[in-house]
């Protein structure tokens, strides 16, 4: 694998890493089983890229960051006021998405932005062939940094709370519908930005983008705990944004190895299943190791 591959994979990796920050807000913190997030992934991207042919990008990417916020708000609400199940909200918002994602890019399938300016292409002119790199990198750190802030608030440890213990948090005085919504809101609004930033990167948008992005984010998030644990919110965070960059670098490594294009998605379906049932592996290995030498001992 060359250097200009692995620097891409790194970059890709930064920018799918606002994806796994989004469901750890969502599936760890708050522990919410949250589908939306392959449509407010698309729901982003299709309104960077309006934006960007436009003229802006930047603009583009606040778009993007409201408009996820907008659809976790969808969600929430059908969860907390009309007490649809998390799962099912999850999948009544993004299927409603699909049609939503379709209107913004004006009834388009795809959008070609080749020869639009954007924040990548003017992070190059200034700061030469390291600047895509070092702008996702920015916004991976940034993200990170504000989520762990926010996460150490008042609201920010409502919002843990909430995900812990739901029925002590009601009778503590502190609204679990709100905390729920709020969390949702900025999780989606993660993922959102997440879609904005890669059509920017990749100068391309489909209304199927966000396919298994829940997947994938929760695969890139729990390859990174692996690696860091999750005993605190900075392991956790820690953990989204190595976890992606790790799972990138391996979809790379797939692509230099030649796997031919029909056999990709079985490629990414392995490392996925690998990733996410690797703790019970692990804790089954552990298992027998132990039994092994209590066996030699005794």
């Amino acid at each position: 694998m060359s250097l200009s591959v692995l620097q891409g994979a790194v970059e890709q990796g930064f920018i799918y890493s606002l994806v796994a920050l989004g469901l750890f807000l969502s599936y760890r913190v708050l522990d919410v089983a949250d589908l939306t997030t392959d449509g407010s992934f698309t729901l982003g991207a299709a309104c960077s890229a309006i934006l960007t042919i436009q003229g802006h990008p930047a603009a583009g990417l606040l778009l993007a960051l409201l408009a996820g916020a907008a659809a976790g708000l969808v969600t929430a609400l059908l969860q907390t006021r009309l007490g649809v199940q998390p799962i099912l909200a999850g999948i009544v918002t993004m299927t409603g998405l699909y049609s939503v994602n379709l209107m913004v890019m004006g009834g388009r399938s795809n959008l070609n932005m080749l020869k639009e300016e954007n924040v990548f292409t003017a992070a190059e002119a200034l700061l030469g062939p390291a600047g895509k790199l070092l702008l996702a990198g920015a916004f991976a750190l940034a993200v990170g940094g504000l989520l762990a802030l926010f996460l150490r608030t008042q609201l920010g440890l409502s919002i843990r709370a909430t995900g812990d213990n739901r029925e002590m948090v009601a009778a503590s005085s502190i609204d679990p519908a709100f905390t729920t919504t709020v969390g949702l809101c900025i999780a989606n609004a993660l993922v959102s930005l997440s879609g904005g930033l890669l059509v920017q990167y990749q100068k391309f948008s489909d209304v199927n983008l966000g396919t298994g992005m829940v997947v994938i984010g929760l695969a890139s998030l729990i390859i990174g705990e692996v690696i860091t644990g999750r005993r605190t919110i900075l392991r956790g965070i820690a953990a989204a944004v190595l976890g992606a960059v790790i799972y990138r670098i391996i979809i790379a490594a797939a692509l230099a190895a030649n796997v031919g294009a029909q056999n990709f998605k079985l490629v990414s379906a392995v490392i996925v299943a690998a990733a996410i049932s690797w703790p019970c592996v692990r804790e089954k290995l552990q298992f027998q190791k132990l039994r092994r030498e209590v066996e030699k001992n005794g």
